[in-house]
C-alpha cells in the first residue's frame, strides 16, 4: 500500500531544535515522526489540541512561532 506524503517545509527555532535533535539521540524519534505523531493528536484529540492552541511559553521571546 502506498502512503501518500506531502512535501513542506517549516521553519523551527534554531534553540528548540538543537534541544530536540539532543534529546532525540537517546530515544527513537526523529522529526518527521514527531510532526506525523503531533498532526495526527491535533486532529484527533481536543485536548492535545487545546493544550498546543493555548501553549504561550515561545510567546515571551517574541516568537511568532
Amino acid at each position: 500500500m502506498k502512503v501518500e506524503m506531502r512535501l513542506t517545509s517549516v521553519h523551527v527555532l534554531d534553540g528548540i531544535y538543537k534541544k530536540f535533535k539532543i534529546n532525540a539521540i537517546d530515544g527513537s524519534i526523529n522529526l518527521q515522526k514527531l510532526v506525523n505523531r503531533s498532526l495526527d493528536l491535533y486532529v484527533k484529540d481536543e485536548k492535545f489540541r487545546d493544550t498546543i492552541n493555548n501553549y504561550t511559553d515561545l510567546a515571551v521571546s517574541g516568537s511568532k512561532y
